[in-house]
């Protein structure tokens, strides 16, 4: 059977994947003042950043209509799975639901799975990377869809990042943790429970930081030499490099797949972050 994985465009892809037909990318749209940026393959990094820090306003982004989402269902694959960024995060997971439900409508049933990943950029590719892998094994449809819901359940997802003012003035964090965050030079160590942003714990600067989340890793996996670690950085690669080489000190990992953030990962993770999920 034939299948295709559509992602939010906070699905960071690796630059092999968006060469590969089996993925699709639904983008958002992220506005920063007056300008408006599509979060596709034209996305920018370095300019978007450049504008974010120009504006005294925090980036915003609107998520991809249902009908975005009926259309890229009218592909050729057998099935289909769709994963998108956390509902507490965006509006994209009820937008894929609802454009599931006007595909039905006007051609019937089809096998599409829709999941809302608890995540974000790389715990979103993690969950991608997995139904590949049971596809490409020939596994069909329902198990698929079973066995990557008890993934996702299982996965953790961490992130550690240079400033929280975004997640602050998106309203996803109180100013008293943000004001914690800056002061001393403190990083937070920052995780999410079924996709609710929680802080795991907190060191002085980043490396240490970026240190004590591998050993969040090495303390909640399972089975790790089943698994593959991906981290996510937000125009840092080095510190992606020091993530890996650190995972790889304290856990047996599969492998260690590192991914550049786009445009929506970007807004959250600002200039420098980098996103851990395994």
């Amino acid at each position: 059977m034939s299948y295709k994985i559509i992602g939010d465009s906070c699905l960071d892809l690796t630059e092999a994947m968006k060469k590969d037909s089996h993925f699709q990318m639904i983008p958002l749209t992220l506005q920063v003042d007056d300008v408006q940026v599509i979060d596709d393959e034209t996305f920018d990094q370095k300019e978007f950043l450049r504008l974010v820090k120009a504006s005294p306003n925090c980036p915003k982004t609107a998520c991809p209509s249902p009908e975005t989402f009926k259309k890229a269902y009218e592909c050729d694959a057998d099935d289909i799975y769709v994963i998108t960024l956390s509902s507490h995060l965006s509006g994209t997971y009820n937008s894929a639901v609802v454009g599931k439900s006007l595909y039905e409508e006007e051609h019937g049933q089809k096998n599409i799975k829709i999941m809302d990943s608890w995540s974000a950029s790389a715990g979103e590719l993690n969950i991608a990377l997995y139904i590949a892998k049971l596809c490409e094994s020939g596994m069909e449809y329902e198990e698929v869809c079973a066995k990557a819901e008890a993934f996702k359940k299982e996965m953790k997802t961490y992130f550690v990042l240079e400033s929280l003012d975004a997640l602050r003035k998106n309203g996803r964090l109180t100013g008293l943790q943000a004001f914690f965050a800056t002061t001393l030079n403190i990083k937070p160590v920052m995780g999410a429970v079924e996709g609710v942003i929680i802080k795991e714990d907190q060191a002085r600067g980043v490396n240490k930081a970026l240190a004590k989340m591998c050993d969040y890793a090495k303390k909640n996996i399972k089975n790790p030499e089943e698994k593959i670690g991906v981290v996510a950085h937000c125009n840092n690669r080095e510190r992606a490099e020091f993530v890996k080489e650190e995972l790889l000190k304290r856990v047996p990992f599969k492998d260690v797949v590192i991914t550049e953030t786009a445009g929506v990962s970007t807004v959250y993770a600002s200039d420098g972050g980098v996103i851990l999920a395994c």
